[in-house]
């Protein structure tokens, strides 16, 4: 890319539209009122104590301030702010004035702007995102050059409240945007009492790693949920991590590279400029000056080898993995599961593409795609997996159109084998049968509960029957709905709404029925559900694939500081999980972190192993 793009550059939202839909609060001004010249107004005044400006939809006229930073890409325009700050701490200095074109201003210019205030609303309305004060269509006159940038807020662990947000208003719709802020008690409202002011962070450490738009986060709370390898571990709704903090730069990528760091690296020295907000990421601050990048070596983790009388199954998202995919990919991913997972007997693949990936002309076979996988496997020196899955009906299950991701199982024959009973299809079910104590599948692989609308345009859950050493161990993999539609925990609505976990629920229950009719049958039964679940250790979802008793989730036998597989925003979550029936008595289970805090990623998430003696 040549230039650090904040994605927030969307087409603005007219504010008009907004105050008519009833999402910003306020009420639109007059046609009459929305030309007619006011008084000249301070910074302060547009910023008003609230998220949304009491003047907004009004023209304004000699608003004041210097210039402290310009950005010439994406969302055009610059950042002024008034040196002569009024004495509420609710209020913003500083604002963004958006041009279109390239601004002509420069930092330290002292200048005058005619203009329109709006709320611009990153995602648009129906994002639930927070909108950003802004002038628009603005007149821009240059008074002097070569002025001081006004000295920078400095954001620091001691600054930040540990609140996160305020409770919405039940009359507003649960939402935050009229309330009063109160910076000295929620971060949230700290941070929005510095939109668009110059900020500053001292030396802090990398919580997210750098992703492909040249972005990463920090913490300015070092203590804050940290783990041993540098991370900021998200362990409930309500541990949002209120000192991360999203880092980009105001230079171009053309000309200014931007650091390539690891969760656990830092910034070292000052990084300062204005702070901006934008939908995939919140509150950011737009470095003119960036921290020193120092690299402290995260090392990928190798999990431990299983026992000759173990038997070691993991779960992996591989990440559309399709033949049109180069060929490295494939032999890092190979690498992966030789060298780090340690070759486990069994592993359950999520996104696995068909034959020509996301080309959509109707191929639904994956031959190709495991073909290519599996030998890479063998080349790094792993094992001759086989594999078993089932094909899905074309475009049925969700995902990037043409792709059809489906789950597939890899097994070592060598160690373990599959027990085949035919009759498995896209549509048709499979079930459990047998005697007390003796439970298996009416076909395998199979999928569960295929004609449930809880898996519409969704993944069906892949069962599959293994024998190792004498024993029955049913293996079912998963990949549950998206958290797509979902606000992020920057909402003006708090709590935000996450509208994905119904589905998941719905999934999540299907799964439970399931094992359950297994356990009645056999209450010893060695049953695995893993895969990527799409939700967290203490969500809803794992709530119901637990119930009844009927799986543990394995995740949560890990210190705090160990759960997790994902790496979102600055908080390391689990989304990846491995859930066993009460008929598995002992285990021991790692979350191996090889993707999720590296810039440089296979996958974006991390596997997950674990190993027992069926």
């Amino acid at each position: 890319m040549s230039s650090s793009i904040p994605r927030s550059a969307a087409v603005a939202t007219v504010v008009t539209a907004a105050l008519a839909a009833g999402l910003l609060g306020g009420s639109a001004a007059s046609a009459d009122e929305a030309t007619a010249a006011a008084a000249p107004v301070r910074i302060h005044d547009i910023q008003g104590t609230t998220r949304v400006s009491p003047l907004v939809g009004k023209q304004v006229t000699g608003v004041t301030g210097i210039v402290t930073g310009v950005r010439t890409y994406g969302s055009r325009g610059f950042w002024i702010q008034d040196p002569q700050a009024d004495d509420n701490a609710a209020t913003s200095e500083g604002i963004f004035v958006f041009t279109s074109s390239v601004p002509t201003v420069a930092v330290g210019d002292a200048v005058s702007v005619n203009g329109t205030v709006t709320e611009y609303v990153p995602g648009g309305l129906n994002s639930g995102n927070q909108s950003l004060t802004q002038l628009s269509k603005p007149v821009v006159t240059v008074v002097s050059k070569g002025n001081a940038v006004p000295a920078p807020v400095t954001v620091w662990a001691g600054s930040v409240p540990d609140a996160y947000a305020p409770a919405g208003d039940p009359a507003a719709g649960g939402s935050i945007n009229g309330l009063t802020l109160a910076p000295e008690t929620y971060a949230l409202d700290y941070y929005e009492s510095l939109e668009g002011t110059n900020v500053r962070i001292g030396s802090s450490r990398v919580v997210g790693a750098t992703d492909p738009y040249s972005e990463l986060w920090v913490t300015v709370k070092p203590f804050e949920n940290d783990n041993t390898r540098g991370g900021t571990v998200y362990g409930s709704y309500d541990a949002q991590n209120t000192g991360r903090l999203q880092i980009q730069q105001l230079a171009p990528i053309a000309q200014q590279p931007f650091p390539k760091a690891d969760v656990g690296d830092y910034l070292v020295g000052t990084t300062e400029g204005p702070l901006d907000f934008n939908q995939f990421g919140g509150y950011t601050l737009v470095a003119r000056t960036l921290g020193r990048h120092v690299g402290l070596g995260l090392e990928r983790e190798v999990t431990d080898r299983q026992h000759k009388n173990e038997l070691a199954v993991a779960t992996y998202n591989v990440e559309n993995l399709d033949p049109t995919d180069p060929q490295e990919k494939f032999d890092a991913l190979a690498k992966a599961v030789v060298e780090n997972l340690a070759s486990p007997d069994i592993v359950a693949l999520e996104e696995i593409q068909d034959d020509n990936g996301a080309k959509n002309d109707g191929t639904v076979t994956a031959g190709e795609t495991l073909k290519k996988f599996t030998t890479a496997i063998t080349a790094a020196g792993g094992p001759a997996y086989e594999w078993r899955s089932v094909d899905p009906e074309n475009n049925k299950d969700g995902g990037e159109p043409g792709g059809n991701i489906r789950q597939v199982f890899l097994f070592n024959p060598e160690r373990v084998s599959f027990v085949d009973r035919p009759g498995g299809d896209a549509t048709t079910a499979t079930t459990v049968t047998g005697t007390k104590g003796n439970a298996h599948l009416t076909v395998s692989p199979g999928r569960i509960d295929p004609a449930n609308t809880a898996w519409e345009n969704s993944r069906k859950p892949l069962a599959g029957e293994f024998v190792f050493r004498g024993r029955t161990v049913l293996v079912v993999a998963n990949h549950f709905g998206s958290k797509g539609g979902d606000e992020s925990i920057v909402s003006h609505h708090q709590p935000p709404n996450r509208s994905s976990e119904a589905k998941r629920l719905l999934q999540a229950q299907a799964v439970n029925a399931f094992v359950k009719d297994v356990i009645a049958l056999d209450k010893q039964a060695d049953v695995l559900v893993l895969g990527d679940i799409n939700d967290f250790e203490f969500s809803g979802t794992t709530q119901a694939l637990t119930d009844g008793g009927a799986l543990f989730p394995a995740v949560t036998s890990l210190p705090l500081g160990e759960r997790y597989s994902y790496v979102y925003q600055g908080n390391s979550q689990v989304l990846d999980q491995i859930l066993t029936s009460p008929g598995v008595h002992h285990f021991e289970y790692d979350s191996v972190h090889i993707n999720a805090e590296f810039a440089d990623q296979n996958s974006d998430h991390d596997p997950q192993v674990l190993r027992f003696r069926p």
